[in-house]
């Protein structure tokens, strides 16, 4: 099927719509989600940004900017996974323990604002990944139009390029907490450090990477091919100062280079192929 088919598809999904919320955090994704949300429902589309210590304070920004640039009305809400040792204990399944959390204030808040469809923005690709948030939404009645309709990642950032989307070349953030190695205990003070540590790399002009935090160690990804500039380039005695500044014992670099997901490669194979009691 070719991207306008898609994209027409898209559209007709949300005409069948009287009235939709919009799980927007301000990625890629479902900003394009919201962005044809209103361009077809209008104000009778809003969308919802959930604020919590593992969103960065930039995303939350850039989130609000973008919903301005779009138009759709914009309303934030505070989340509170880090109340749920489910969460804060770091299992393999957190993602389920997080999005149930989310879910569990969008759908009554829809409920009360009169929006009888919750919209997020999760795509194809995702569904081959391992995202047990996905259940959570599912279970909660949640829908994803770029999942039914097949739109894969790179069709998200072409369609939003075709849209006249400045961010559509953005890079990938998910929530700091996959930052941290499953089983490692999550803490505010532990997604403080991990979010300051990436804001000072993206001021020094590095947009596409991670700092994973690995006990009191910070190992930094970026991608294979940026990696010789960034030895190169960046003043390292005074980024390990930085980084142990924030409480970092050890400054890492990851050689293999950035990779989506790369904390899942140690997940047992039969787990992914059958999936976990959640």
């Amino acid at each position: 099927m070719i991207l306008a088919d898609k994209l027409g598809q898209l559209k007709a999904l949300f005409q069948e719509m009287s009235q939709a919320l919009i799980a927007y955090s301000g990625g890629v994704d479902s900003t394009l989600v919201a962005k044809i949300a209103y361009d077809v429902l209008g104000d009778r589309a809003l969308a919802v940004t959930a604020v919590s210590p593992s969103l960065l304070p930039s995303e939350l920004e850039d989130a609000k900017i973008q919903a301005v640039i779009i138009g759709i009305p914009h309303k934030i809400i505070q989340t509170h996974e880090m109340d749920n040792p489910n969460y804060t204990s770091n299992p393999i399944n957190r993602c389920y323990f997080c999005k149930s959390e989310l879910h569990n204030q969008l759908k009554p808040l829809a409920l009360e604002l009169g929006y009888p469809y919750v919209i997020d923005g999760v795509n194809a690709d995702d569904l081959r990944d391992y995202r047990p948030g996905i259940q959570a939404a599912k279970e909660r009645g949640v829908r994803s139009p770029l999942a039914e309709i097949g739109i894969s990642k790179i069709e998200v950032r072409q369609l939003s390029q075709q849209l006249g989307l400045p961010w559509w070349n953005k890079p990938a953030q998910p929530c700091l907490s996959s930052r941290f190695p499953y089983g490692e205990e999550i803490t505010v003070t532990k997604l403080q450090r991990v979010g300051r540590a990436e804001t000072y790399l993206h001021q020094l002009g590095w947009q596409n990477l991670r700092v994973r935090s690995i006990g009191d160690t910070a190992r930094i990804e970026l991608p294979a091919h940026e990696i010789q500039d960034f030895v190169s380039t960046t003043n390292l005695t005074e980024l390990v100062k930085v980084f142990q500044e924030l409480d970092f014992t050890y400054v890492t670099l990851d050689l293999e280079g950035y990779r989506s997901g790369k904390l899942n490669q140690v997940l047992n194979q039969s787990i992914l192929e059958t999936g976990i009691n959640v």
